[in-house]
């Protein structure tokens, strides 16, 4: 394994217990066993380590770029809901610090706008999604694709919430008959109400 990969692992981990407010890059380079010198090679500080980790380390929530028009609309977006809500669960104990914190949170806004990314991605990713399937005819042409795309990303969101604050499944309405946080049963119980609304027919 890389030095990279080795710091990448230990920062999630650290990040993951402590948050990234509370972690050091002193205490991250202890954990993957090297120098702050030898992670400052590689990282340019804690915040661009901390993108790292969200783009690297967590579950990915993108459909493949040639998802428009292959198996069914609604099987694509329990794909990606399902993605999104592994996501939120993996990122909320990281990245919860980050409001208890002005200026790291001033911070974090600069550098993902720098990069392009931030909170609103997963909605954009989704609406463009839809509208390419409106566009290809299997979605309904009055269909409201961004408000969709608002309440399924929303959806995911609370849902992520609950379970990292109660622990999985803990809150009594996202376990085994709806198939658990992540599991495509619980995507499919927040895609299903959505479908009447986008579906064709």
């Amino acid at each position: 394994m890389s030095t990279r990969e080795r710091i990448l692992d230990a920062a999630a981990r650290v990040m993951r217990e402590q948050g990234v407010a509370h972690a050091t890059t002193k205490e991250i380079a202890r954990a993957a066993g090297c120098s702050e010198a030898l992670l400052y090679r590689h990282f340019d500080d804690k915040q661009g380590l901390f993108m790292a980790v969200l783009q690297e380390r967590l579950p990915r929530f993108a459909l493949p770029d040639d998802a428009v028009g292959t198996s069914t609309v609604e099987a694509n977006l329990v794909r990606f809901v399902s993605g999104l809500l592994d996501f939120y669960v993996g990122s909320f104990p990281i990245s919860a610090s980050i409001f208890s914190s002005s200026v790291l949170l001033a911070r974090h806004r600069e550098s993902i706008a720098a990069k392009g990314a931030g909170p609103q991605v997963p909605q954009l990713r989704l609406q463009a999604y839809l509208e390419a399937e409106r566009d290809a005819g299997r979605v309904r042409a009055d269909a409201d694709v961004e408000a969709v795309a608002r309440l399924l990303v929303g959806a995911a969101l609370y849902q992520a919430f609950l379970a990292t604050f109660w622990g999985e499944d803990g809150d009594g309405s996202t376990g085994d008959a709806e198939g658990g946080v992540g599991r495509p049963g619980l995507a499919q119980h927040l895609v299903a109400p959505v479908l009447p609304a986008l579906l064709v027919g």
